[in-house]
Formats: C-alpha cells, structure tokens, sequence
C-alpha cells in the first residue's frame, strides 16, 4: 500500500463534515455509498478512536470500500483529500495532459485520474448555517446539458466533460437477441420430437403421449477491432471505456466479448478489459498496445486476425464491430479481399466510423471505398447518442446506416 500522508484534520468540530463531504468525493469517483454507509463511518471513528493515520485509513476503508477494484481509487481520493488544504495545485497538474519526452515525466497511476476528477467537481463544503433555507434546484438546465452532451463530438469535449461522458458510457447497454440453432432441447410445442415418443411407447407398451422439442437458443459472440492511429486516438479512448462497461456488464446476452485494437499491428486487449476498474483496464490496455497514435495498416491488421483470431472468436454467429476511420497505407485491393474474408467469417460486420459526423459525408479515400461493400451496416461513432444507436444495429438485420447511400454514390461515381 502507498505510503500515507499526514492527517490534516482540523480539531474544531467538523470532523463529521469533513468525513461526509470525502464520501460525496468518492460517489464522484464511483463509489455506491448512501447516507447509512457515511453513519456507519462516522460511529466507527467515534468508536474506535484513531492514534494514527493509517488507524484512520483503515477505519474509512472498512467502512466505504466493498469491491476489490475500489481499493485503488479509495487510496488515491484518501491521499488528494486528507493530505494538505493545497491539494489543488497536485490535482490540476494530474488532469493536464502529459507532454510526451520530459525527462521528469510521471505517469498517473490507475485510479489517479479518476480521483483527482471527483474532487475538482466537488463543490466545496458549506457552512453549517441555523435556519439555512432550503434551495429549489431547477432540473431543467441539467436535461438540457446532459442532451447536449449525449450529441457533442468527442474531439470538441473538455477534461469535464469528458469525465462526465465516461461515466455516461459505463451505464449504456448493448443487449442482443439469442439465436435460434439447428438443435433441439425437450419440452415446449414447437415440433413432435419422434425419438422420445417411441422411447415412452415402448417403455410403456402404448402410443399414449407425444412428445415434444423445441429450438435451442445460443448466445454469439461480440468482437471488436478498434483503430488505435493516431486520427482515432480520442475516439478510441471513449469507445474503450464502451467496450469496458459492456465486457464486465451482466445480462447482456453474449456469449463472449472479444476486443483487439490495431494500428500498426494486431494486439488482443481482451483480458484487460476483464479487470473491474476501468482505469487500471485501459492502462494495462494501453502498455499491451505498442503502436497507439501511431500509423495505420489496416489490412495487414486484419490478415493478422484472419489468420490468427478468425476461427477462435467468430463461433457461434458473432457480431463484428470495426471502429475505424478507414484511412488506410496498404493497397486497397488486398484491404478489400481482407474485409470481403471478415465479412464472411462474422453473421453480421458493422463498421464505425467517426468521420460520419460531417454533413455530406462521402466515400473518397481509397481504404473507404475498399471497405464499404464488404460491410452489413455504417454508422457514425463520435458521440454518446451514436453508441447508443449500435443496440438497434445489431438487434435489426434491416439497419444499415449510411451504407446504402454511398454504396449508390460509388455506383454512380
């Protein structure tokens, strides 16, 4: 565990207070903590009086943390709040982005960001007033806010909102129908199964009762190939933290879900989304993945995973998600055949892509024009709302996005 700071606990009585709003601080950061946990909290510390910082650490972890993925955001929000009244300055310099080649540079830690975040949102506490009136919040502001962020292009988000889009994200859903397979199971009466109505005839010396089976549902697979270049870094970071509330998401419908990013080669992420906490999952994500905001061979990317990946994760009718720009070095024609190979391989390919977002989009680049015929759906991957939308691409084999309009366009062009 990290070394803990010295204790700045003012002794005028507002303890109590100080103890609360550090709780609101870690709801900021994800933690489910109601107003029993925060009673909890302060009767232990009553109870069992602290005669050093890591007595109180202790106290409060035992108290606001139940999940094992907590441990590392509850140590660093501890850290910011219990340190020094000028925690501040420390907060501002983790949420600037880092310059790449200082000598003296230092990487968040996981859980870092995160923390820092729910405390720079965190209004400050106020004075406890006698005969404070209470104040009527008006919700209308918040719906027109939360909307307009649902629409708003990641690349034009700021450091707030983007901490609020992730959050966003980690609550959306992405369920899927079953599939109806080739095999039977007993019961219900959608055919006469024959076999077993003679084997209880015979077992009973009369044809008294038919019995009966029915389709068997099976679960696919969700995979997807995210372009990790340098023209889709940002978007590839909002698309991660999707995948992530997906992937450790309950309920779903799918079997497996499957992620792998590509730039200049093939890398599987799979198991590093299956860690709880989203932070520490994208920076072990991130120190897998070698060639992030670097170039883009996306056909040889896709021969990797042809060759290699294909027969492993596209059983049982799996879902393809392709997030890509489509800005490609390799020949088209070998893009094509490789993109024509997925399409074949998957039940259904859907490909995103963030450049949608312009009015009057249309398919000039040559990796584009390569791609489109060989995918069953296009559509747009920049906004909150447009993840949204990926539900009813996959549930509707009908919905094709923008496919069909540029597919005419190269037609006519």
């Amino acid at each position: 565990m990290m070394e803990l700071p010295e204790l700045t606990v003012q002794d005028d009585g507002r303890l109590a207070q100080n103890i609360t709003h550090f709780a609101r601080a870690l709801r900021k950061a994800g933690f489910r903590l109601g107003p029993g946990r925060i009673l909890q909290a302060l009767e232990a510390v009553q109870a069992a009086p602290f005669t050093s910082r890591a007595d109180f650490f202790w106290t409060l972890h035992a108290c606001f943390v139940s999940k094992p993925e907590e441990r590392l955001v509850f140590e660093q929000v501890f850290r910011l709040y219990w340190r020094d009244p000028r925690y501040l300055d420390h907060m501002m310099s983790l949420m600037l982005p880092q310059v790449k080649g200082s000598y003296n540079e230092r990487k968040a830690a996981p859980g870092e960001k995160r923390a820092a975040q729910s405390l720079l949102d965190l209004p400050p506490p106020p004075p406890q007033e006698e005969g404070e009136e209470e104040i009527e919040i008006d919700a209308s502001a918040t719906a027109a806010a939360t909307e307009r962020l649902r629409t708003l292009d990641f690349e034009q988000m700021s450091v707030e909102e983007i901490a609020e889009a992730k959050r966003m994200l980690a609550r959306l859903t992405l369920p899927v129908q079953p599939l109806v397979s080739r095999r039977m199971t007993p019961g219900g009466q959608a055919r006469v199964d024959r076999a077993a109505t003679m084997r209880a005839a015979l077992r009973r010396g009369d044809l008294g009762r038919l019995a009966f089976q029915n389709p068997r549902l099976k679960w696919p697979n969700l995979v997807a190939l995210c372009d990790i270049s340098g023209s889709m870094s940002q978007y590839s970071r909002m698309v991660l933290h999707f995948l992530h509330a997906v992937m450790n998401a309950r309920g779903q419908g799918w079997a497996q879900v499957h992620a792998f990013t590509f730039g200049t080669r093939l890398t599987n992420i799979t198991r590093h989304l299956h860690q709880r906490d989203v932070d520490a999952a994208l920076a072990a994500a991130g120190a897998e993945a070698q060639d992030w905001q670097g170039g883009t061979r996306i056909g040889q990317c896709l021969h990797a995973f042809n060759q290699d990946w294909s027969r492993r994760v596209l059983g049982q009718g799996a879902v393809v998600l392709l997030i890509s720009d489509g800005l490609d070095r390799d020949p088209p024609e070998a893009l094509s055949f490789e993109m024509k190979r997925l399409s074949l391989s998957a039940r259904r390919l859907i490909w995103v892509n963030p450049l949608l977002r312009w009015d009057g989009f249309l398919p000039k680049a040559q990796g584009i024009r390569a791609m489109l015929p060989h995918c069953d759906a296009f559509r747009a991957g920049h906004s909150i709302a447009t993840l949204e939308g990926l539900a009813r691409a996959i549930s509707d084999p009908q919905d094709r996005g923008e496919r069909d309009r540029l597919l005419s366009h190269l037609r006519d062009g």
